[in-house]
């Protein structure tokens, strides 16, 4: 990455906790003293235990992930497996973790106690490359089949979908993926290509085009442009001209 020696030294205190994000732009980090960022609410609570704070950051990985296996658990906060198998099994004896089994999976997974199944699932979603949802690409694969990989850093010509792709989530299954950019400077929130999943329902193209006008509202952009490239571009660009 180039880092400088003050660059290096600065996420060494970002790390430690020392410094903190006091705000971005763009992917350029602005750091301040963590008493000048978080609420004094914040700052005034006791500090936990090591021990105690990983059996929380897990007690939240588990509630956001429903159902994980142990590297899923450990992985969503980025802890060392040191720090994690003792958590997990402690967890278990608590009653707060439920040993399961998956079928098609070849490793335990824990669901957690207050994890529930929905009669219907209404999510609807454009995820980004860093969404929970997708970043850790084995459990995407695990739970819908669905294989997803960033393709920026790949040359133009070995791109299969395009240059930022972002996945589409319908109901509880991902049916298409969308290759976006907005083009701040014409106002325009450009669609260079679209691709349907296998069994995606009818009305993907449908569905997926009102989740983009949602984003060029919040984008700010003044319109839409549909290249007709990918299987699914035809019918998206049929709809935004409609």
């Amino acid at each position: 990455w180039g880092w400088s020696e003050a660059k290096h030294a600065f996420e060494w205190l970002f790390w430690a906790g020392r410094i903190t994000t006091a705000y971005r732009r763009g992917f350029e980090r602005y750091y301040d003293l963590p008493e000048r960022v978080l609420p004094q609410a914040i700052l005034d609570l006791p500090v936990p235990s090591v021990e105690d704070a990983h059996r929380q950051l897990l007690r939240i990985s588990a509630r956001a992930h429903g159902i994980a296996t142990y590297g899923d658990l450990r992985d969503y906060f980025r802890l060392a497996p040191g720090d994690t198998r003792a958590r997990i099994e402690e967890l278990v004896e608590m009653g707060e973790l439920l040993p399961v089994k998956v079928e098609g999976w070849d490793k335990p997974a824990y669901l957690h106690k207050d994890a529930r199944f929905p009669r219907r699932m209404e999510a609807r979603a454009l995820l980004a490359p860093f969404d929970p949802v997708v970043f850790e690409r084995t459990r995407t694969e695990k739970l819908f089949g669905f294989r997803y990989r960033i393709e920026i850093y790949t040359p133009a010509e070995k791109r299969q979908y395009g240059y930022y792709v972002l996945p589409f989530l319908l109901g509880d299954r991902i049916v298409a993926r969308v290759d976006l950019r907005a083009d701040r400077p014409a106002g325009v929130l450009r669609v260079h290509a679209a691709f349907a999943e296998a069994g995606a329902p009818a009305e993907t193209a449908a569905q997926l085009f009102d989740e983009l006008k949602q984003m060029q509202a919040w984008l700010g952009l003044e319109t839409i442009e549909v290249t007709p490239a990918g299987d699914l571009g035809p019918a998206l660009a049929d709809i935004s001209v409609s």
